[in-house]
């Protein structure tokens, strides 16, 4: 906090697949405890998901879904800023202006873009090249600090640094340059049939991801049928043919805030069976609510939009004063908002 004013953090996700285990211990535990000293924004980037076809009204369940496990993990919307990308227009808006200012060989050297665009099949259209200046635009619209991202995303916050600095270097100082924050690598959950490959939610398949609104049986039948090796002793290692039981030490040990070590200790003796047994009691327990409260939530239509409705509003306003400065830098007339 500088002057009495918190650092912003921005962070969106797309409404595509399913939130998964991982993404809860490697990101939402920490949104959790950011919220209270930070201003913090949580984006459910259902424009950005366009860039692959989506079935309507499954984006639009997904979108909400989105919103009410948010909640029901802990984050609280008088507290953090949680809205939909499409509500607050500023996004497409500000995205055309930096979108004049990045060049195409900018865009073309994108990894991201190279790794989707050649599967085959792959759709590639406009949307998915310029994916990178929509997102420097949700970042740069709310003046943010640090931007949490996966290391596959870390590529576009560079470019959106880029952007900023050139931004200000041609109109005077107007966007703070942010900074991405990349989860530590032990917060990183693999995928449960193939532990050397990361839990996705779109990526992994159904048996090797453990979904935040899984019923509670099919989350522990997944943990108990979790990928390990032919050894028996429940150690830490960073072979990878002990990724299995390494993967499965770091869900224990992050769900239960226990040191790995200890872990260890207290399963000396023990086989993987005792071990499987207990981390999925510990994955059910933790679990439950979560889905329990956000079913809950999802049959509170009523909630939910007075929530994104009082939520886009505060994002749209904290947009516009950053638009305004923008036009009037760029040179264009300005209109009564």
């Amino acid at each position: 906090m500088e002057n009495g004013k918190k650092k912003v953090i921005l962070s969106g996700i797309k409404p595509t697949g399913q939130l998964t285990i991982g993404n809860y211990i490697g990101a939402m535990k920490n949104f959790i405890r950011l919220q209270d000293d930070y201003e913090t924004l949580y984006m459910v980037a259902d424009l950005h998901a366009l860039t692959v076809p989506q079935e309507p009204k499954e984006i639009r369940y997904k979108t909400l879904s989105v919103i009410a496990q948010y909640i029901a993990v802990g984050l609280d919307p008088e507290r953090s800023n949680l809205f939909i990308q499409s509500h607050v227009t500023g996004h497409t808006e500000l995205s055309w202006i930096l979108g004049c200012m990045t060049g195409l060989g900018e865009l073309g050297r994108m990894t991201q873009f190279k790794d989707k665009s050649s599967k085959p099949g792959a759709n590639i259209n406009a949307g998915l090249f310029t994916y990178p200046v929509l997102m420097a635009s949700d970042i740069l619209l709310y003046n943010a600090d640090y931007v949490p991202v996966g290391e596959d995303q870390k590529q576009h916050v560079e470019l959106t640094r880029d952007i900023a600095i050139k931004f200000n270097h041609r109109y005077s100082e107007t966007f703070i340059v942010p900074e991405p924050v990349i989860p530590k690598s032990g917060a990183r959950i693999m995928d449960l049939q193939n532990p050397l490959a990361k839990m996705g939610k779109t990526d992994s398949g159904e048996s090797g991801r453990i979904a935040l609104i899984d019923e509670p049986s099919i989350a522990a039948k997944r943990i108990r049928s979790a990928v390990t090796d032919s050894g028996k002793e429940i150690l830490y290692s960073e072979d990878d043919e002990k990724a299995g039981i390494r993967n499965l030490l770091t869900i224990y040990s992050s769900l239960t805030d226990t040191p790995v070590a200890d872990i260890e200790i207290s399963y000396l003796g023990k086989g993987y069976a005792d071990f499987k047994k207990d981390l999925a009691d510990i994955v059910v327990e933790r679990l439950t609510p979560i889905k329990n409260k956000h079913d809950e939530l999802m049959k509170n239509k009523d909630y939910l939009e007075s929530v994104l409705k009082k939520n886009a509003a505060a994002a749209q306003e904290k947009a516009y004063r950053i638009l305004n400065k923008v036009y009037k830098k760029v040179g264009l007339v300005q209109s009564a908002r």
